[in-house]
C-alpha cells in the first residue's frame, strides 16, 4: 500500500516562532519516510488547499529546513479565512478532501489557533462521514496564549519577552527625560479579550516603583477616572508614568475602547488606535506631556529576541503533532504540560479538539492586582519562564539571517478550480 503524503498550513496570525514548529513536522514527517510520503504545504494556508495550490517541502535542502527554526513569519504563507460550519458551506469541507484523495494525503497538520482547532476538527470529522481516512492534528499556535488545555502557546513566550525588554528599556528613556520633557508613555500591544500580553510586560519591574506602572487588562473594565487619578499619582510619585495597554481594553458594558465597527475575515472586531486614545485623555485631562507607541507587527515577528523556551517548544509541538499522527490519534492537540517543581518543567500532553475549538483562555483573577493594575507574584511566577533563554539567530553584515525557501508547486491533478 503507498504511503500517505501529508499537508501541513500555518493559519492566522503568524509569530517568531511558528517557523520553527513548520520545521518540527517536516523533519520528523522525513524521519519517517517509510510511513509517511511527502510533506505538502499550503500556500497562504488554507486558502492553498482549497485553490490546489500545494508547495512540495521535499523540494528544500536539509539545510533550508532546518534554517526555519531561526526564521520568522510564515515560510509558506499564513491567511485568515475561516471556515464556516459544515451546514452553511459544506463545498469547502468537501473540496479539502477532493483535494486531499486527488494527492493521496492522510495526514492533516493544521497550525494555528482556536479557529484553527475548529477547522481541523470539522475536516475531521467530515473525512470520517465520507469514509475517506485522514488524521488531523491540531498544532497550536497564537501570541494571544489563549488556546485551552495547555499550559502556554507557541509564539507567545517571544512576544513577551519583546514587549518587557521593550517597556523596560523604554521606561529608562522616559525616566531619564521626565524633569523636562515627557511625563507619560503609553505602549499598546495585542491582545483581544485575553491580556496575557499586556501582562508579559509586568516583568520589565524588578523594583517596587519600576515601570509598567499602569497595565491594562481586557479582564479588568477600564474606568476612565480610576486610570486618570493613578496616572496622576503616579507622576507625582515617580516623575513619570508608563501606561501598558492591551487593544481589548474594554469599559463595564464589554465595549471596546476603539471598536471602529469592523469585522475581521474570522469575524472579530477590528482594533486599533487605543495608545492615542489614551493618550488623548490624559493630555486633554491632566495636561501631561506624553509619547504613545504601538507594538504591533514588531511584537509578532522579532526574532532576533526569540525566547529559547519558545523556539524549543515551538519545534516540539510540531514534532509531537506527527508522532500523534504515527500513534493513530485523531481529532487531537500537542499541548504543553507544566511541572510542578520549583524548577520549571515541561512536557508534552494531549487534548481533544472539541475541548478546544472555539474557547478562549483568560489571564485568571489571581494574576491579576487587586486594584486591576498589575501582575501579582503568581502572575509573575507563570510568565518568567516563558521568556528565558535567547535563541539568536546567525547574524552576516550585522543583520540576521533568515532562509527564504523555493516553494516549489505540486502540479495540479483536479481539473476544475475553486473560488475562496
Amino acid at each position: 500500500m503507498a504511503r500517505k503524503n501529508a499537508f501541513y498550513a500555518q493559519s492566522g496570525g503568524v509569530t517568531a516562532v511558528i517557523n520553527a514548529s513548520a520545521c518540527g513536522v517536516i523533519e520528523t514527517a522525513r524521519a519517517n519516510r517509510n510511513t509517511i510520503g511527502k510533506v505538502y504545504a499550503g500556500r497562504n494556508g488554507i486558502i492553498g488547499a482549497l485553490r490546489e495550490d500545494l508547495i512540495d517541502t521535499s523540494k528544500e535542502s536539509k539545510t533550508a529546513i532546518r534554517g526555519l527554526l531561526s526564521t520568522p513569519s510564515g515560510a509558506f504563507g499564513s491567511c485568515r479565512h475561516k471556515l464556516k460550519s459544515l451546514e452553511e458551506n459544506r463545498a469547502e469541507y468537501e473540496r479539502l478532501i477532493e483535494v486531499f484523495r486527488a494527492h493521496n494525503i492522510g495526514y492533516f497538520f493544521y497550525n494555528g489557533g482556536g479557529d484553527s482547532a475548529d477547522t481541523c476538527l470539522k475536516v475531521s470529522q467530515l473525512s470520517e462521514s465520507m469514509g475517506y481516512p485522514l488524521q488531523a492534528i491540531h498544532i497550536p499556535k497564537t501570541i494571544d496564549n489563549d488556546l485551552p488545555l495547555t499550559d502556554n502557546c507557541p509564539g507567545f513566550g517571544s512576544v513577551a519577552k519583546y514587549v518587557a525588554i521593550s517597556t523596560r528599556e523604554a521606561a529608562m528613556d522616559v525616566a531619564s527625560m521626565c524633569e523636562t520633557s515627557t511625563k507619560v508613555f503609553v505602549l499598546e500591544v495585542m491582545g483581544r479579550h485575553a491580556g496575557w500580553i499586556a501582562a508579559a510586560s509586568g516583568l520589565a519591574a524588578e523594583e517596587k516603583g519600576d515601570a509598567p506602572h499602569i497595565i491594562l487588562f481586557p479582564e479588568v473594565p477600564f474606568d476612565k477616572t480610576t486610570f486618570l487619578a493613578k496616572v496622576q499619582a503616579t507622576v507625582k510619585k515617580n516623575g513619570y508614568c508608563v501606561v501598558v495597554a492591551s487593544e481589548g481594553a474594554q469599559y463595564a458594558d464589554g465595549t471596546f475602547l476603539t471598536d471602529s465597527g469592523t469585522r475581521d475575515a474570522f469575524g472579530h472586531a477590528q482594533l486599533g488606535g487605543l495608545a492615542p486614545t489614551l493618550a488623548g485623555m490624559i493630555k486633554s485631562e491632566l495636561g501631561y506631556k506624553y509619547h504613545w507607541a504601538v507594538a504591533d507587527y514588531l511584537q509578532r515577528s522579532a526574532r532576533h529576541i526569540a525566547s529559547a523556551t519558545d523556539v524549543e517548544q515551538a519545534y516540539a509541538l510540531g514534532k509531537a503533532g506527527v508522532e500523534f499522527a504515527l500513534a493513530g490519534k485523531n481529532a487531537v492537540m500537542p499541548a504543553i504540560v507544566r511541572g510542578s517543581g520549583k524548577r520549571y518543567s515541561w512536557r508534552i500532553g494531549e487534548a481533544p479538539l472539541h475541548k478546544v475549538a472555539n474557547k478562549e483562555k483568560m489571564m485568571p483573577k489571581r494574576y491579576i492586582t487587586r486594584d486591576g493594575f498589575g501582575i501579582t507574584a503568581a502572575g509573575r511566577e507563570y510568565l518568567a519562564p516563558l521568556i528565558t533563554g535567547e535563541a539568536y539567530p546567525e547574524y552576516r553584515n550585522g543583520m540576521p539571517r533568515y532562509v527564504r525557501l523555493k516553494n516549489a508547486s505540486v502540479p495540479r491533478k483536479l481539473k476544475d478550480s475553486f473560488t475562496v
